[in-house]
C-alpha cells in the first residue's frame, strides 16, 4: 500500500500533537512545520482536511493554533488517513466485469475485499498513543546510560 506524501505528513504531524497532548496548549501549524521539515503552506491544506475530518479543532489569534478532538488512544491511523486520504478507501473499480463476471466476482469478494477489510483491521487498531510510543523508543540519546 502506498501512502501518499499528505498522508504520511498528516500522521507525522498528529504524532507531534499527541506528543504534546497533555499540556492542554493549542499548537501553531508553524510549530509542527519547523520541527518535522515540512512546507507550512502544505501543512495548512493537511490540517484543513484533519479539521473537517474531525480529528482537530482550531481556534484563531494569537494564542490559537490546533489541538486534538480527542485523546491520543482514540484515534486511530485508520482515522487520520481517511481524513486527508480521500481516495484511499474508495472501492476498486470493475475491470472485466462486462465480458467475465465469474472473474471479476472472484477478484472482488476472494482479494480486493479481503485486501481492504484487512488494512482497515490493522490501521484501525493503530491509536496515536502507540505511536507516540514507539517515536519514544527511537529518539536520538535516548539510549541507557551505565554508570560504572
Amino acid at each position: 500500500m502506498r501512502i501518499s506524501a499528505k498522508g504520511r505528513y498528516a500522521l507525522a504531524a498528529m504524532i507531534r500533537m499527541a506528543e504534546k497532548y497533555n499540556s492542554g496548549e493549542y499548537i501553531t501549524v508553524i510549530s509542527i512545520s519547523e520541527k518535522l521539515g515540512i512546507s507550512k503552506i502544505y501543512l495548512e491544506q493537511v490540517f484543513s482536511l484533519l479539521k473537517r475530518g474531525g480529528i482537530v479543532r482550531s481556534i484563531k489569534g494569537a494564542q490559537g493554533g490546533y489541538q486534538l478532538m480527542r485523546m491520543p488512544g482514540q484515534i486511530t491511523v485508520l482515522d487520520v488517513l481517511s481524513a486527508v486520504e480521500l481516495s484511499l478507501f474508495e472501492p476498486a473499480e470493475d475491470t472485466v466485469q462486462e465480458k467475465a463476471p465469474d472473474i471479476e466476482a472472484a477478484m472482488r469478494y476472494s482479494a480486493f475485499d479481503v485486501l481492504d477489510s484487512t488494512i482497515r483491521d490493522t490501521l484501525g487498531r493503530i491509536t496515536l498513543y502507540d505511536l507516540v510510543v514507539e517515536a519514544e523508543k527511537h529518539k536520538k540519546g535516548q539510549g541507557y546510560m551505565f554508570y560504572i
